[in-house]
């Protein structure tokens, strides 16, 4: 991280550190319940001054830093295209304000906007798309404003057991494997999916039902106005975007309680992708019918052991613009389509310590099937709306561009623990390491951006992807801030052509109202 960085984290941490305990008002207790300070007590009756309405808001910023993230080295021989710009470090400001309106029960509106505005002290990556070196961006990028909530919830409709959402929505599903994330290229500052989401509660059954159909476009002013245009800046501005392609889907997702200390979960998922002829979603979009068939098991052994896993078969057909357009691999059919037949498996096993630090030790294993090149079929497992920071900041998100796109985690085996504490109160640390290897030696899209450009950060010999180390230091400074700092290193292995190690360092503090 550049000195400048340091010297601009370190500061805010340390500042609202001293802030929270300025503000430090001991509550009492009735009841069992601390009771509300006359501080808090005020912030709740501001945020929601009559009965049928509630508002709030948080400012979160990031200072980030990364070296070989998305280029995988600092030679410009190796990776024409992102090797010049290997080394980011720039600001992210966050700021969203929310309202809830219920004019009569079980009716609501809901509302939130967002912006992040970002402080680039380095030329960021999309320049490479976007206008090169004669349009470098450093310095204030100050984007867009965007609705990112905009629905309406009728809870308990005409007396049944159940809640309707309709419109742009926050939707996690079991812990966001594959559906989590419906706007990936923006980098988690909005998360939306444009959708109508039904809910069925059926107690007695112990079971949740889910159905949801979405229509979810890949520029953010397909559907509503942004504050503010969409596009880079530069003599010659482009179209950001919030997804590769515009996107159809259908989900139904049954979730049974019924057998004490065991949660089961079925899901399908139908996922209909249209291409678009927006740069850069003209070089990673694609068109595809997908199906997935899939469920998971998690629950209990006695005192100390959790666990949980997590499985889905996916079949259909998908048309990648570019793919093998360079090699003399298997050709797909005459449309340009190939068969999809992927599966993928997540899982984690976890000790309890139940100590004065709430230890506890994960040992997680994840597989996603890789495209065998020699194969006519297509064997990439797609993660859907998972393409977000599920266990890396850095990896999983920027270093899959060249191999497939942004967040697009395929072609892996990933093991390894995770050990997380207490130390001391309101403080949580936790180490990881993952051993990451490539189902496939191939990587499996990097056919275009490697013979394009000139250059092929991927050895196509080796399955070794990496080792991988995570630090993480979070503290909750009171109910309204919190902070940490962040750190990933790999070491690359021979999948990749270079051995220049992978960092990703970033600070945070986050302000909820």
């Amino acid at each position: 991280m550049t000195t400048k960085a340091l010297a601009s984290a370190l500061p805010l941490l340390a500042a609202t550190l001293l802030a929270a305990q300025g503000q430090t008002n001991q509550a009492t207790v009735t009841d069992s319940q601390p009771a509300l300070s006359s501080v808090e007590q005020t912030i709740q009756d501001i945020k929601n001054p009559v009965p049928w309405l509630t508002w709030g808001g948080d400012l979160r910023l990031r200072n980030e830093y990364f070296n070989n993230g998305l280029s995988l080295t600092t030679d410009p021989k190796v990776s024409p295209l992102f090797g010049p710009v290997h080394e980011q470090d720039y600001f992210r400001f966050r700021g969203r304000l929310w309202t809830s309106i219920a004019p009569v029960t079980n009716l609501s509106f809901n509302v939130r906007l967002a912006a992040e505005p970002r402080e680039f002290m380095k030329a960021p990556t999309f320049d490479t798309f976007f206008g090169g070196a004669p349009f470098d961006q450093r310095g204030m990028q100050w984007r867009y404003g965007i609705l990112d909530n905009l629905n309406v919830q009728w809870k308990e409709p005409f007396d049944l057991p159940a809640t309707l959402t309709v419109g742009r929505q926050d939707i996690f599903l079991g812990d966001g494997w594959l559906v989590g994330d419906g706007t990936p290229n923006d980098g988690s500052f909005t998360f939306f999916l444009d959708a109508a989401r039904l809910t069925v509660d059926l107690k007695d059954q112990h079971t949740t039902i889910d159905a949801i159909g979405l229509l979810q476009c890949a520029r953010p002013d397909a559907w509503l106005p942004t504050i503010g245009q969409s596009t880079t800046a530069g003599a010659f501005p482009e179209p950001l975007s919030l997804t590769d392609q515009n996107e159809k889907g259908a989900i139904l997702w049954v979730a049974n309680k019924s057998i004490p200390a065991v949660n089961l979960d079925g899901f399908f998922i139908y996922k209909h992708d249209t291409r678009i002829n927006d740069a850069p979603s003209l070089l990673f979009g694609d068109n595809a019918d997908i199906f997935t068939l899939g469920g998971s098991v998690s629950g209990t052994l006695k005192d100390h052991w959790k666990y949980s896993a997590e499985g889905a078969y996916q079949f259909g057909q998908k048309q990648d613009p570019f793919l093998n357009a360079y090699t003399g691999k298997p050709a797909p059919d005459a449309n340009g389509y190939r068969d999809i037949d992927a599966f993928g498996v997540q899982s984690k096993l976890t000790y309890l310590f139940k100590d004065n630090f709430n230890t506890r030790l994960d040992l997680s294993y994840e597989f996603l099937s890789g495209d065998d090149p020699n194969s006519k079929n297509d064997g990439m497992f797609d993660v859907l709306w998972g393409r977000w920071p599920q266990w890396s900041e850095v990896y999983n998100i920027y270093s899959y561009v060249q191999e497939t796109r942004v967040g697009q985690t395929a072609n892996l085996h990933r093991i390894g623990p995770t050990l997380t504490l207490t130390p001391v109160k309101n403080t949580d640390l936790s180490l990881s390491y993952y051993a990451l290897l490539a189902d496939q030696d191939a990587a499996t899209r990097s056919e275009f951006l490697g013979k394009a450009f000139g250059g092929h950060p991927f050895t196509g010999t080796g399955n070794f992807r990496g080792h991988y180390l995570q630090a993480i230091l979070k503290y909750k400074f009171s109910q309204h801030l919190s902070g940490h700092l962040w750190s990933e290193f790999v070491f690359p292995g021979d999948y990749y052509t270079s051995r220049d190690m992978i960092t990703f360092l970033r600070a945070e503090i986050m302000f909820t109202l």
